[in-house]
This record gives C-alpha cells, structure tokens and sequence, in this order.
C-alpha cells in the first residue's frame, strides 16, 4: 500500500494521439521507444528517501529506456544522506547513507486524468525484498483524502509473495487511510504459467463515476464501488475519485511492506513496455 503526504494543486489533461479501441480513444501514451534517457517533460524523478521507511535511494539515474521498454534498476548501493542528522528520529534524517537506490517516475507535472482507462504493460522483479507498483493519485489534497489507487503493488505478505490491487481514501484521522485491498497469491498465475515471472504482462484500471475494475491480462483483481468512496472530514466527505489523478511508477526495496531483500537479488530490474490511456469518446 503506497502512501503520500504532499498536497498537489496542478491540474490538466495533456492531448496525445488519438486512436479507436471499441468505445474508448487513446488521448496519453509513452512507448519508451528506442535506448537512451527518458522523456524527462513527461516523467519527473522522485528524489531521496520518500515514503514508507523505504530502504532505497531514489534517483533519475536509474531510470533509462532500453531496446524500447523504460527500466527501473535497483542497485546494491551506498549513497550519502544529504538530509542526515544524528540523534533525528523522522527516518529520513536518521539514516546516513542508502544502501540500495533505485528510481521511481511521475506525471504530477505534465499530465493528469479523470475516469477512463489506463493500460501498462510490464515485467515485474517477483523475488524477496522488490515493491514494485503502477499506481495514481489525486491532485487535490493532502494522502490519503487525494485518493489513492493501486492497479499493481507485488511484495511478500507472511513469507509469500502476492499482487495486490487496492484503492485508498481519507477517514477523520490525518494520514489515516479507509483501504479496498485486494490480493492474489502469486502461486496463483504460476499454476497456470510457470514461467510466469518471466514475461511481460498487461494491467488495466477501468474508471468511471460508479466504479474502479483493476485487471491483470483481463482477469479482474478488484473492484471499487466509487458510491462508498467518501472521505471524513479531513477531506470534506469529498469523493477523491471524482477528480483528476496522475500516475507512478516505482520500485521500491524493502520499507514496510517490501521485506528483505537477497544481495544476489540486484542488480534488480522492473521494465514498463508502454503506458496508455484511454478515455470513452
């Protein structure tokens, strides 16, 4: 379950391509075709320790684009702690150096959407230690009463790993969220695919005004009845599902959820095909 704590105030929907697919048109998408850097106008780098009691350094320079797909690369590494102080007790200060970094993207800044469907085909690090997620936020207010979904986290719960699709809300508790968490063992697509881990796969978020459906390759994992959605007063008994998100894609090592990662594990990498959306004409 990712968690943010900044509000965000920008909002707009940013043209792209328009093509047909049944009901819907594509108005946003990135292939991250080719090799080099990314697009940096369209995907801003998250810096530093973020959230979650995250073990990883997070840093522009682990993202790249190879042979068409965007990698996010977390490395065994040992990168200094700019904000360090002995003695802090907030664990962004009290730490003096990363021992992994690692890289998580954003569209705060370039593109938001709201209701549609969002597609992205990847390849996820399945081992011990690797949070891996696709997810959105809302660009209005502080977490969780901004809204938060999650179309793809992966990490281990009691020893055994699991892919989970969850959305997130306010109650009247600050930074206390009201979660719709479902999950799915990852035995389960092994059983069907042994080699599962291995290939590419397609998760989509379907949203309108009544519902969230979160699929993975057209199996649904979850779905959010938005009439239940009502934040507490921190929020204002808003809806957050009712307004424009932007999307993230991370790799997280470690932290509260991720557990402890094996040193042959890295270096490790989580590759992103495409993103798209979609919206209905």
């Amino acid at each position: 379950m990712k968690h943010w704590l900044l509000p965000v105030l920008f909002c707009c929907l940013c043209g792209g391509l328009w093509a047909q697919t049944g009901d819907y048109q594509l108005v946003w998408h990135d292939e991250f075709d080719g090799s080099g850097p990314y697009d940096d106008t369209v995907w801003q780098a998250e810096q530093g320790f973020v959230r979650n009691e995250e073990y990883q350094w997070y840093q522009s320079a682990n993202a790249y684009r190879q042979h068409g797909v965007l990698v996010l690369e977390a490395r065994r590494d040992s990168v200094p702690n700019p904000n360090y102080r002995e003695g802090a007790r907030d664990w962004r200060r009290s730490r003096p150096y990363a021992r992994y970094s690692s890289a998580s993207v954003t569209t705060r800044q370039s593109f938001h959407f709201q209701y549609g469907r969002l597609e992205v085909r990847a390849r996820i690090p399945a081992v011990m230690g690797a949070w891996p997620a696709i997810w959105t936020l809302g660009v209005q207010g502080e977490w969780p009463s901004n809204g938060e979904v999650d179309v793809m986290e992966f990490y281990h719960i009691k020893g055994k790993p699991h892919i989970l699709a969850n959305a997130a809300w306010g109650d009247d508790r600050r930074y206390h969220a009201v979660w719709n968490t479902k999950t799915t063992a990852y035995d389960h697509f092994l059983e069907r695919d042994p080699y599962w881990g291995e290939k590419f796969h397609t998760w989509v978020m379907d949203w309108t005004e009544d519902y969230i459906r979160i699929y993975l390759d057209g199996e649904l994992l979850n779905e959010v009845d938005l009439t239940v959605t009502i934040n507490g007063s921190i929020g204002r008994h808003t809806n957050p599902f009712h307004q424009a998100h932007y999307i993230l894609l991370d790799l997280a090592i470690g932290g509260q959820n991720g557990g402890e990662p094996s040193n042959d594990s890295f270096p490790m990498r989580y590759e992103i095909d495409y993103v798209r959306v979609y919206q209905r004409k």
